[in-house]
């Protein structure tokens, strides 16, 4: 079996982080996104994957390279523009050839891992398996009608009147037969290839599709309320481990990782909470369900249940929460009598009345 992984969409509702990098990369627990997809991947035995990149590129490849850090051989393909999933699986064709594959969309997070899912696959050979779950609201999804065997009847994109609860995630097991279920569709109303309209030829053509309904967490990290959620789950499994510097003053609570050069001084952490590497704490309160990034400066500073991207500064501003800071940025004081900004394009702020 190969992996397709499609890491190639804009993240606008990620912005402004997006604007610098793929919403791919953004970290959860202090590890983007995309890492946790690759490992997953590792899990099941799969030690060839294709990377589906855009304009972003160079970035994705910075962090993954040729996949040998992670156990992998990576192989990169790129899509001029976001044409649908279907047809990233078009682009795959020749590097896919006759193995099975499995699909991950790489802003995904299943907290699990998909180690069933694949032995199911192995086990019982159909033309595709998908991974479902059950949402709230399924006019927002891609919905799967299922009969009481778990074979796929019926897919239907954002119905107005759902007749089931199962929404399609991000996670889909293909024989080579999604080839020719690909090249015999057409583009959508919105100009796309749909992974959807692929499925529901090889139905109707009466092939075996089967589903199973993912249990554990699984969240699409679309916006910034998601990376949070996700953070907070993540951090909850952590396995403490001190491998940086602590003084005697400082006091820990709860699971706490302390990466390598990272040093804390005088300052409570409460986990869960990740320091990265070469970050420095002082004079702080940090967590619980934290991620500070590497080489991070928190001085006389106060923050819980956020993510903190690589290279920031927090000097003398406590009781921060529920906040996500990209790469680089300084938070300090400022002149106690007004409020000063200086935010970007698709910024949120919120600030005492």
């Amino acid at each position: 079996m190969k992996a397709l992984i499609l890491s190639g969409g804009m993240g606008t509702r990620l912005r402004p982080f997006t604007y610098s990098m793929p919403k791919q990369l953004v970290p959860v627990a202090n590890k983007p996104i995309l890492v946790h997809c690759l490992e997953n991947i590792r899990a099941i035995g799969v030690k060839e994957v294709a990377v589906v990149v855009g304009d972003r590129a160079d970035a994705i490849r910075a962090v993954v390279g040729d996949g040998s850090a992670f156990g992998l051989r990576v192989t990169y393909l790129p899509q001029a523009a976001p044409l649908g999933l279907a047809h990233c699986v078009s682009l795959a064709e020749e590097f896919l050839g006759d193995d099975d594959f499995v699909m991950y969309l790489g802003d995904n997070i299943l907290a699990e891992g998909i180690a069933d899912s694949a032995r199911a696959f192995r086990a019982d050979p159909s033309a595709a398996r998908l991974l479902l779950t059950k949402v709230g609201d399924p006019r927002a999804y891609g919905v799967a009608e299922v009969d009481s065997g778990g074979r796929v009847r019926a897919l239907v994109e954002k119905p107005a009147q759902p007749r089931s609860d199962l929404a399609v995630i991000g996670v889909y097991f293909f024989t080579p037969a999604v080839h020719e279920a690909v090249r015999a569709i057409e583009p959508s109303a919105r100009g796309e290839l749909e992974i959807t309209d692929a499925i529901q030829y090889l139905v109707d053509r009466g092939d075996r599709v089967v589903a199973d309904e993912y249990l554990g967490y699984w969240k699409d990290t679309g916006s910034p309320d998601d990376l949070l959620d996700c953070n907070r789950v993540l951090l909850d499994r952590l396995r403490p481990a001190m491998r940086g510097g602590m003084d005697t003053v400082s006091t820990v609570e709860g699971p706490v990782v302390v990466e390598d050069g990272a040093v804390v001084e005088r300052s409570r952490l409460v986990g869960p909470l990740v320091v990265g590497a070469g970050s420095v704490v002082r004079d702080s309160d940090l967590g619980p369900y934290t991620a500070l990034g590497r080489d991070c400066v928190l001085d006389d500073a106060g923050i819980r249940d956020s993510i903190v991207l690589d290279g920031v500064t927090i000097q003398g501003v406590r009781r921060l929460s529920g906040s996500l800071i990209g790469r680089s940025a300084a938070v300090r004081p400022g002149d106690p009598t007004s409020r000063r900004l200086i935010i970007g394009d698709h910024t949120q702020a919120e600030v005492a009345a």
